[in-house]
């Protein structure tokens, strides 16, 4: 059952971007669109594709042209089949979009699919046209919203065989001392002080400093970062420290020891932790206003239409 739709951006980028200077006057550099045969600046209305098919011949492409594509899914999002999610790589899993139905006469056959993903614990596997091409998408439900991530092609993804490192030997002690510190970390949600972007903040506050011609704020002194040489040590200190970072107190019990050669099993060491305090926003919410200002610029958003 086709669903008329309209595809708008399920993301916002709230970094800061620079533009490039002349650093002698502050005069804004700038990429102009200058033809190589007349030797002039062209307007946009003057440029279009192109397929260069060798160096003096040039296919013209035009937008009428890939919008009339011969394909099902050039005008519409054609679902291939219905998968559970966790058959999907997650790392085929690219941006997202919401999907909105195109007035009140999708409305019902919209939540008619909304309802029956939710309902079969599965997502749809899809093909659609999307900027000249065609392309692979998932929908999934995300509240009241169906969402359509773009996948990539399966010969898009690289063989990691190249990249693994040589081997090498892990003892079981190591494996526990990996699994304390995993158990010491583990958390319910992602809200917190951690998960907050520390990095446009500090740019923001860079920036206000020298609008308001202020010192620049101090660098935090850097740690002291020993050689690593014992590794059991290192994720003994990584558990305490994490135990610290959530106000739990430190116990000997979570304590990683090596396991005597001669057993060929070992028990998996308990990790007794206090209630963990109840992590607020309180933190983030107290940023400055000048640098809210100026790390939250989101530019208005205009539905596109699928």
């Amino acid at each position: 059952m086709p669903v008329p739709i309209n595809v708008v951006s399920a993301t916002e980028d709230h970094s800061i971007h620079f533009h490039q200077y002349h650093l002698e006057d502050m005069g804004r550099i700038r990429t102009r669109k200058v033809c190589e045969i007349e030797d002039r600046e062209v307007a946009q209305a003057e440029i279009g594709k192109g397929y260069e098919l060798t160096k003096t011949q040039v296919i013209p492409i035009s937008d009428e042209e890939l919008r009339d594509l011969p394909l099902p899914t050039a005008k519409a999002i054609e679902i291939e089949a219905f998968v559970p999610l966790e058959s999907v790589d997650p790392i085929r899993i690219a941006e997202g979009y919401y999907l909105q139905p195109a007035g009140q006469v999708a409305a019902k056959p919209y939540k008619l699919l909304r309802q029956a993903l939710e309902r079969s614990s599965k997502v749809a596997v899809a093909k659609y046209a999307w900027s000249g091409r065609e392309r692979l998408g998932l929908l999934r439900v995300r509240g009241d919203a169906i969402v359509l991530h773009a996948m990539r092609w399966p010969d898009e993804i690289r063989d990691p065989v190249e990249l693994l490192p040589a081997p090498v030997e892990v003892s079981e002690g190591e494996i526990e001392g990996a699994l304390a510190l995993m158990e010491s970390m583990t958390r319910e949600d992602l809200e917190g002080e951690e998960f907050r972007d520390a990095y446009t903040e500090a740019i923001a506050k860079i920036i206000e400093s020298k609008r308001e011609d202020r010192p620049l704020p101090e660098a935090p002194e850097p740690k002291e970062q020993g050689q690593v040489l014992d590794l059991m040590a290192a994720l003994q200190e990584s558990v305490r420290k994490a135990q610290a970072s959530r106000g739990e107190t430190a116990d000997t019990d979570a304590d990683v020891h090596e396991m005597e050669p001669k057993k060929k099993t070992a028990a998996k060491k308990s990790v007794k932790k206090a209630p963990a305090k109840k992590t607020t926003a309180t933190g983030q919410a107290k940023k400055t206003s000048a640098a809210k200002k100026t790390a939250k610029k989101v530019a208005a958003r205009r539905p596109r239409s699928a």
